[in-house]
């Protein structure tokens, strides 16, 4: 593994510690590099900048119309200029090796779920995990046992994301994560 797609709030959330947590990442201690958004506000301009500060590599993807709101970090090691939001996911799908959701608005969410929709259908086997700075993800994951309780995914489908409440343990995980065995559709509908 070598670079690390971050999801995070272009705000800086209600917390002291959602920023903390961000700047004190740790990618680059650890010898990995990141992929995010490109912006340099919020957790997004907080994880950058941790990272930029330990000197790890980061790339950023950042469509035009934030560039134009003069949105873009100045110090990346590469940053990446698309024409959509579709681009943007689909260039740090393609660029990272693992991916790691942090506190976050919708766009977070947006990110978070494509990619783990992708992984439930084999698109892709990285890992995938959540940073669960005091407890921030709680809600959604009592929301994601009720999506499985009621048929709707598979147990093996919660297992596939990586939950941790520490950014070491978390990075730990990331590091020696071996993917499930999913069987999502190799059986015809009418067998499930």
């Amino acid at each position: 593994m070598q670079q690390v797609c971050i999801f995070c709030g272009s705000y800086q959330g209600s917390k002291p510690i959602y920023m903390e947590s961000a700047h004190q990442m740790g990618l680059a201690q650890r010898g990995l590099g990141l992929v995010y958004g490109g912006g340099r506000v919020g957790l997004m301009g907080a994880v950058a900048d941790g990272t930029i500060a330990g000197n790890g590599t980061v790339v950023g993807v950042i469509p035009q119309s934030l560039v134009d709101r003069e949105l873009a970090h100045k110090g990346l090691s590469e940053i990446h200029v698309v024409t959509s939001m579709h681009e943007r996911k689909a260039m740090m799908a393609e660029i990272a090796d693992a991916f790691v959701a942090m506190p976050g608005g919708f766009g977070t969410l947006d990110e978070l779920f494509e990619i783990i929709t992708w992984a439930q259908l084999g698109f892709h086997h990285k890992p995938i995990a959540l940073l669960n700075i005091d407890g921030y993800f709680n809600p959604m994951l009592v929301f994601i046992e009720h999506m499985a309780v009621e048929g709707f995914i598979k147990p093996a489908d919660r297992s596939a994301v990586l939950v941790r409440n520490e950014v070491d343990t978390l990075l730990d995980a990331l590091l020696s994560y071996q993917p499930p065995q999913l069987e999502k559709w190799l059986k015809k509908p009418e067998e499930l």
